[in-house]
């Protein structure tokens, strides 16, 4: 037998069902008995229907009782609910079994209701019936069981693609900080050096001043590769030079790959920091991406403004028939969402009418910032 739980029925319905399965086969075991209540054919009844209830605790007993009550007595309903009972389980040997031994122990006995004989119902049609129904209620809940199964299957694989993704883009925003990390304090250590060599026209305090930020410059490079150098990988490094460069180069590419694409730039990008400058080449490159698998001949519109307040960019593209059949994963806008939100901006992404699709994100800057960079 399976090692399945079963599933059970509500509380009411298996008293409903107790309760009915009882009071017929007691009336149909006084009937055989010519209405005498205390007979041992009704005390059978009586079990028989009573065992119901406890067939999921012990379906080996009732299996039993049902079957001695049908064989013996004739009792056809006990056995028809303890059929359908075992075959809705998965346990077709035994719901098989428990319909032939009872009709084997009939033809023995020959009892006043005979399971063979002609009645206004069918007795070996209802069992076969019974075992039928409990076999199509076994499939149907496995079939169910294995649809639920699968949507988890299918819910976990896709939280964890996106953590994958989320993971992903902090990698490659560790990575690209950490290149230009390492060319500003390479800068530093390179130019106190040099100052510090003139010992003959600077003030021994200056000197001291510029040897300690040289070696600091230095330490803070060393601990910077030691803890980020992981991350430096080959494919990292194609990656920083496109984002620092301006975004005519993306955009021209994407003309060059048959997009109609137009770009409007308000605000001087070097007075955004480089982290706002690598987002919003990612988000641009990203959206461009998106509309030439999904839209390629639509227009694209590209809006950045480098202000004060915030970094904003917001690209729309118009309605169009996809480049080619594309399975759209979702996994490259998580990607910019954990870029943007680690930055403390927003970004938001969806329909925006008439077919068309925007991205749009806003990054928050510092105070701090607005200096030049």
């Amino acid at each position: 037998m399976d090692t399945e739980t079963p599933t059970r029925w509500p509380w009411w319905a298996e008293v409903m069902l107790t309760g009915l399965v009882t009071m017929l086969t007691v009336q149909d075991a006084a009937v055989s008995v010519d209405g005498k209540w205390l007979e041992p054919p009704v005390l059978v009844a009586l079990l028989a229907g009573l065992s119901v209830a406890v067939r999921y605790r012990w379906p080996l007993a009732t299996m039993v009782v049902a079957v001695f009550a049908a064989g013996v007595c004739g009792l056809i309903l006990p056995l028809l609910v303890i059929a359908f009972h075992l075959a809705a389980q998965g346990w077709l040997r035994a719901a098989v079994g428990a319909v032939v031994g009872a009709l084997l122990v009939n033809v023995l006995v020959r009892p006043t209701l005979d399971l063979w004989q002609p009645r206004a119902f069918g007795p070996a049609l209802l069992l076969a019936l019974a075992v039928a129904l409990g076999l199509w209620v076994r499939s149907r809940r496995r079939l169910i069981d294995a649809l639920a199964r699968q949507v988890e299957h299918l819910r976990i694989e896709r939280e964890l693609r996106e953590e994958a993704a989320r993971l992903a883009e902090r990698s490659a925003i560790a990575a690209e900080m950490h290149d230009v990390l390492a060319h500003r304090l390479s800068l530093l250590a390179l130019h106190s050096g040099v100052l510090a060599t003139r010992t003959d026209t600077l003030p021994a305090p200056v000197v001291e001043r510029l040897g300690l930020l040289r070696s600091t410059a230095t330490a803070a490079l060393d601990e910077l590769r030691d803890v980020l150098g992981a991350l430096h990988t080959s494919s990292a490094a194609p990656e920083l030079a496109p984002a620092l460069r301006d975004l005519d180069d993306v955009v021209e590419q994407a003309r060059a790959a048959g997009q109609h694409v137009e770009l409007t730039v308000e605000g001087d990008p070097d007075q955004a920091s480089i982290a706002h400058r690598l987002a919003v080449y990612r988000i641009v490159r990203e959206a461009l991406t998106n509309a030439r698998k999904h839209a390629g001949d639509a227009a694209v519109v590209i809006r950045v403004a480098y202000t004060e307040p915030a970094t904003t960019v917001e690209v729309t593209n118009t309605a169009g028939a996809p480049a080619h059949s594309v399975v759209p994963s979702g996994f490259g806008l998580i990607g910019l969402r954990e870029r943007v939100e680690s930055l403390g901006g927003q970004l938001d992404a969806g329909p925006a009418g008439a077919g068309s699709w925007r991205i749009a994100a806003r990054l928050p800057r510092p105070a701090q910032n607005g200096t030049a960079r």
